[in-house]
């Protein structure tokens, strides 16, 4: 395919140059610039009608002014309608700002609320996009600001929540997910290794917020260690852990959303091997991902599998690879980039030994044979050690995944014993050379802990549960990391 980039002065007011515009051609591309069908074209039609008095200002150059040297730039030619729908919905976030700073035409433009979204959909998804119009404060803050605040972070704030209620009994090692803007938390290691099976569930959409009982029909065998996630949108899954008689591999769902809330167990063919201390994620939200852990014998897993929860009868299947990384426990999976899956440390094994790892992998889901990738990690296939200051080897930490495909790591069990910073830490895996970054940000972050849990609620809110400093379990202790000032009350 041949190419030429065509480079183009942008006057200002007078004759100086104040820009180049680069345009790149591909000789064998077919663009069609023609309106799209259906409802999609009335939004943005207003913006055609809202700017076109503009369009005489930028239309095609005269003789007089070609004599001038006064060139106009063929992007700038094309209708307000083609410039929105065709090629700066398509851009990311920080090029859209970038490309406002270009011409006066541009720049009304890139103010428009529906271009602004049309962005925000197109580089974060349309889930995220929808889970974000949800955001108490969003439509005042407005699609142009909510997307600088969560690509730039510079409105991140910790803040301590109080709440009400009490989660009796006392417990530990139990797990936490957000299903809108509740979160829920279920079983957990009671007095004597008791394991627990009772359901609490925290509404942050209320004025006050306090922790409430759920009475549930058929709960599950009472089990810490396990992990907690949801599907379908007000479903819950949980999976594994160790229980009374062991550990275990069965699947319960809770409908949290019923008049009469029942647990169901999921009978699955080719279950993965019982297991605690695992780690697990959720795909297009159907699928669980369930990779890792430890058996009953101490033996630490490398497995990955996935059980489609949208069949009629769910099959586990083990996502076959020709290498996968060291055996773990105590690891983080974040979903990224729609089916992209990253591990963050761990406890990890090498030949006889265990340490506490900082690697980092990726599998891509969407490949035809998925494999897992080093993108660092001492003596692997492929390793590389990304730029920056990079977080301590560590387990059961925190890892959320934020707009744009960045991972953000907090907390954990590092190496001096058992309390560990409270830094945070960024990776962005798209990047040609992913380079951890430290995030700086206000407030009174949670006390030095680990054994945290936490779930993003709202897509702008991360609620960090509980967490241990070596003496004491903090449950009643809850904080909040606001990613954007519309949610910060």
């Amino acid at each position: 395919m041949m190419n030429r980039l065509r480079l183009t002065p942008i006057y200002g007011d007078g004759v100086a140059i104040t820009h180049i515009l680069g345009i790149q051609y591909f000789q064998e591309v077919n663009i069609d610039l023609g309106p799209l069908p259906g409802s999609l074209v009335k939004e943005p039609t207003r913006l055609l009608d809202r700017y076109r008095s503009s369009l005489s200002l930028y239309g095609p150059a005269s003789e007089g002014n070609r004599s001038n040297n006064h060139g106009v730039c063929g992007i700038l030619q094309l209708s307000d309608e083609v410039l929105a729908l065709k090629i700066l919905s398509l851009l990311t976030p920080r090029d859209i700002a970038s490309v406002g700073s270009v011409s006066t035409r541009l720049y009304e433009l890139t103010k428009n609320e529906d271009l602004w979204r049309m962005v925000c959909q197109n580089a974060w998804g349309s889930e995220t996009t929808r889970v974000l119009e949800a955001v108490p404060g969003a439509k005042r803050l407005g699609w142009g600001r909510l997307a600088r605040e969560l690509t730039t972070l510079e409105a991140a704030a910790w803040r301590k929540l109080t709440v009400g209620g009490i989660v009796e009994p006392s417990r530990c090692n139990f797990s936490a997910c957000a299903v809108g803007n509740r979160v829920v938390l279920f079983g957990g290691e009671g007095v004597n290794m008791q394991p627990m099976n009772d359901t609490f569930v925290l509404d942050l959409n209320s004025s006050n917020p306090e922790w409430k009982y759920v009475k549930v029909s058929s709960p599950p065998p009472g089990r810490w260690g396990h992990t907690l996630s949801c599907v379908n949108g007000s479903h819950l899954v949980v999976f594994g852990g160790y229980g009374r008689q062991g550990l275990l591999n069965d699947v319960f769902v809770l409908d949290l959303d019923a008049k009469q809330p029942t647990w169901r167990e999921i009978s699955s063919l080719a279950p993965p091997l019982p297991r605690s201390w695992h780690s697990s994620c959720t795909l297009d939200g159907t699928k669980l991902i369930v990779s890792g852990g430890c058996t009953d014998s101490g033996v630490l897993l490398n497995d990955t599998f996935l059980l489609d929860l949208s069949m009629e009868k769910p099959v586990w299947r083990e996502i076959a690879v020709t290498w996968t990384p060291p055996s773990r426990l105590g690891h983080t999976l974040s979903v990224y980039g729609g089916r992209k899956i990253l591990m963050f440390g761990g406890l990890a094994k090498s030949g006889p030994v265990r340490f506490r790892s900082s690697d980092v992998f990726t599998l891509d889901l969407s490949e035809e044979e998925p494999c897992w990738r080093c993108v660092t990690g001492s003596g692997m296939p492929g390793a590389g050690n990304p730029g920056g200051l990079a977080p301590s080897p560590r387990l059961d930490h925190v890892a959320l995944s934020l707009p744009g495909g960045r991972v953000l790591v907090f907390g954990g069990s590092i190496t001096s014993g058992l309390q560990s910073g409270s830094q945070l830490y960024i990776l962005d895996p798209t990047e040609e050379k992913p380079t951890w970054r430290i995030l700086n940000v206000t407030g009174r972050a949670p006390s030095i802990a680990w054994g945290h849990n936490t779930c993003v609620v709202g897509g702008t809110r991360a609620i960090v549960l509980g967490g241990q400093t070596g003496e004491d379990w903090m449950l009643g202790e809850i904080h909040e990391l606001s990613l954007a000032s519309s949610v910060i009350i």
